[in-house]
């Protein structure tokens, strides 16, 4: 997706919950920046996950430069659009 990427890890044990990660590296800008991304990912994670995450996986959230300036709606929707994809 343009503003990130999404790896997902089934971890194979028998717990269904599902856990995120998120990380911003130094190279998209300054603490600011990266803090902002880092709470609109968890915003992301909190609204889009629970209804359409896999269970029993990790999921992880990198964050790209062209995630700064994406609008939140268009992010939600391509975080549903990559779930989507990875659940087929």
């Amino acid at each position: 997706m343009p503003g990130f990427v999404l790896l997902v890890h089934v971890r194979g044990d028998d717990d269904a919950t599902m856990r995120i990660g998120i990380t911003v590296s130094k190279k998209v800008g300054n603490a600011v920046v990266r803090n902002r991304m880092k709470r609109r990912f968890r915003e992301l994670a909190r609204a889009i996950l629970p209804a359409e995450g896999v269970p029993g996986a990790d999921h992880v959230l990198i964050g790209r430069n062209s995630g700064i300036e994406r609008d939140f709606a268009a992010l939600k929707a391509d975080l549903s659009k990559a779930l989507g994809k990875i659940k087929r």
